[in-house]
């Protein structure tokens, strides 16, 4: 998979990740594209690492599971992460 098709497909599941968990992640599309390509990387790793399974190209629908849940795992710790610094105020 190319390194654009690699930033889009990290952008929409970024953006399916926040559609899925519901509340106020806040961010922009900055924020969604970073949030998706974090979590299409981590999700690449452990998807590799525990299952076996890799990107296998852009219309794959094992790439595009292994990006949601990853970001959805990375909006998750970011969420704690936020929320822990928004109680201490």
């Amino acid at each position: 998979m190319g390194f654009l098709a690699f930033i889009l497909l990290g952008l929409i599941a970024g953006a399916i990740a926040k559609l899925i968990l519901p509340g106020r992640q806040g961010g922009g599309w900055i924020a969604t594209l970073v949030l998706g390509v974090i979590g299409a990387l981590l999700g690449g790793w452990i998807g590799g690492a525990v299952f076996g399974v890799g990107y296998d190209g852009f219309f794959s629908i094992e790439s595009w599971l292994i990006a949601i849940v990853g970001a959805l795992v990375v909006l998750v710790i970011w969420g704690f992460i936020t929320g822990r610094r928004g109680a201490k105020r």
